[in-house]
């Protein structure tokens, strides 16, 4: 939807084809480095790229979001080894030295409860076996994560905000994203004269 009405790139995750997911569902433990690998190599090719390009991008995922939670999460929970999470931390941290930061990072706030109706929404079939606890660990580190997050940050409280189901709400976002990235006159403002 911001795509389409700033007339950005869209840069989608793209879940239809990880060769990991599936089996990740199935043995978090046994496939926990290889899908943060996966999605690690993906994400940072996807950085690169952006970097390279003319066009304003936005994605729907962020690289951050499998180092600093994501990764963590499964190594809290015992799913992902200390000697595999050191090693995927240390290519994390060359691969980010090598990078800069998003222009501005939307953060979408979530309840568990909103979170599971969302993913019921979606209908993946993979996603159907997702355990509470990961869940749970998994907002729980987002909002760690967000809360020392030094970038342009946009918060919207997703519980509540129902962007994608009422425009009035959308506009409020767009509202938002207008006063993060161009002040208070955005360029609609410049251009009539206001």
């Amino acid at each position: 939807m911001l795509a389409a009405h700033y007339g950005w790139t869209p840069k989608y995750e793209s879940v239809d084809f990880n060769p990991y997911l599936s089996d990740f569902y199935e043995d978090m433990e046994r496939w926990s480095f290889n899908l943060q690998i996966y999605f690690l190599n993906k994400r940072f090719k996807d950085v690169v790229d952006i970097s390279r390009c003319e066009d304003v991008i936005i994605q729907d995922r962020t690289i951050y979001e499998d180092a600093r939670i994501f990764a963590p999460n499964l190594h809290e929970m015992g799913l992902m080894s200390s000697r595999d999470f050191d090693n995927y931390s240390d290519l994390f941290d060359l691969m980010m030295s090598l990078v800069g930061m998003p222009d501005l990072l939307i953060y979408l706030r979530s309840s568990i409860p909103n979170l599971i109706a969302q993913i019921q929404k979606r209908g993946r079939e993979y996603e159907k076996g997702i355990r509470i606890d990961y869940l749970t660990g998994l907002n729980e580190k987002y909002e760690n994560w967000i809360s020392g997050y030094t970038g342009n940050l946009l918060v919207v409280d997703a519980d509540h905000v129902k962007f994608g189901e009422n425009p009035d709400d959308f506009s409020k976002v767009t509202d938002m994203v207008d006063a993060q990235l161009f002040g208070l006159f955005t360029p609609k403002d410049i251009q009539h004269g206001e």
